[in-house]
């Protein structure tokens, strides 16, 4: 069903997209269905969530350092009270944000398969998601730095995160935007959606391995499946440090322009019938 060169590009796709506020479930239901994939196949569905762990993996290790911190301080901050300082807090902040996501997930995941596995949902993230961005680039106060994230943050996050559910909106564009409303700067909002979703697509591509293993083999393949993952973990690495450079002095406006364009490209191709909705 998915060849290998598709899996590459796909994986290419993922890597580049995963942590840009463009929605990566978007610009790989765009690939898929400009390859031909059926994007309502049950283990086409599953691929998509499974490659993510590749960009997850990268992440892990690119924030390596900053994952040992904050485990270290969580722990010690358990022992000992003294002993509890922003990185003890930033580890129950993670912790707070993945509930809801995870909750919401399970809830909604009738709808992850089905009508939200639409070209006509993409749109409706990609523009709705634009305007919400441009608010938060314009309206936060960006006076808060990475030590002022609470566990309130973290909760309040973590429920932003689980609209990603629609492609579109875009996981770190949701968890980014929410950053910036809640006064974070940009660069602390940034680093935040990383450490979000690190325990998050983690558990959803492991989640979607075991639950559709047989959906994969039967479909997609899990040869085809390995080489996205791989292939999106190693482009994902370079994506985030020039992400992070690239917060550090510019706005996400060059971000909002393109979600525009490519839901007016996705527009005409729906209603010029080039591509369907499903």
């Amino acid at each position: 069903m998915i060849s290998w060169w598709q899996s590459v590009v796909l994986g290419i796709v993922e890597g580049i997209t995963e942590f840009l506020p463009i929605s990566s479930t978007g610009h790989l239901t765009v690939a898929e269905k400009l390859m031909g994939v059926q994007i309502d196949d049950p283990s086409v569905t599953a691929y998509t969530a499974i490659i993510q762990v590749g960009a997850m993996i990268a992440s892990i290790i690119y924030f390596w350092g900053d994952i040992v911190r904050f485990a270290t301080a969580w722990f010690k901050g358990l022992r000992n009270t003294e002993a509890r300082n922003s990185d003890y807090r930033m580890g129950w902040a993670i912790i707070a944000g993945f509930i809801p996501t995870a909750v919401i997930a399970l809830l909604a995941e009738s709808l992850i398969t089905g009508v939200l596995r639409s070209m006509w949902a993409v749109v409706v993230g990609l523009i709705g998601w634009s305007v919400v961005m441009f608010l938060g680039d314009r309206l936060g106060k960006q006076n808060r730095g990475e030590d002022s994230i609470t566990v309130r943050d973290g909760l309040i996050l973590g429920t932003l995160q689980s609209l990603a559910l629609v492609p579109g909106v875009s996981r770190s564009g949701a968890t980014i935007t929410g950053g910036l409303l809640l006064g974070l700067d940009r660069v602390a909002a940034t680093r935040m959606s990383f450490f979000l979703g690190i325990p998050t697509l983690v558990a959803s591509g492991l989640y979607q391995a075991v639950k559709e293993a047989k959906h994969v083999a039967d479909g997609v393949g899990w040869a085809a499946t390995a080489i996205g993952t791989v292939v999106s973990g190693v482009v994902a690495y370079a994506s985030i440090a020039w992400l992070l450079r690239f917060v550090s002095k510019n706005n996400f406006t060059g971000f909002i322009i393109y979600r525009i364009a490519l839901a007016l490209v996705i527009i005409a191709l729906l209603v010029t019938q080039t591509i369907s909705a499903t």
